[in-house]
């Protein structure tokens, strides 16, 4: 399985996690959105995989968040 996926164009990177059932998936999607996370719930070969992204806000010239 890829470590990201492009989905409507946006990079999403992968949790890392097989999950077994739909809500366990959900349990840490609903997490990941608090954290201010976009996420995407995809199922391959019978498991769930959670993508992440999140876009970079005011970063500096020289790389410090500002």
């Amino acid at each position: 399985m890829d470590n990201y996926k492009i989905i409507d164009g946006k990079k999403f990177m992968w949790d890392g996690e097989d999950y077994d059932s739909e809500s366990a998936a959900r349990t840490n999607i609903k997490k990941y959105g608090q954290e201010g996370f976009e996420t995407r719930l995809l199922e391959e070969d019978g498991k769930y995989l959670i993508y992440t992204r999140r876009v970079a806000t005011d970063v500096g010239v020289d790389g410090q968040a500002v």
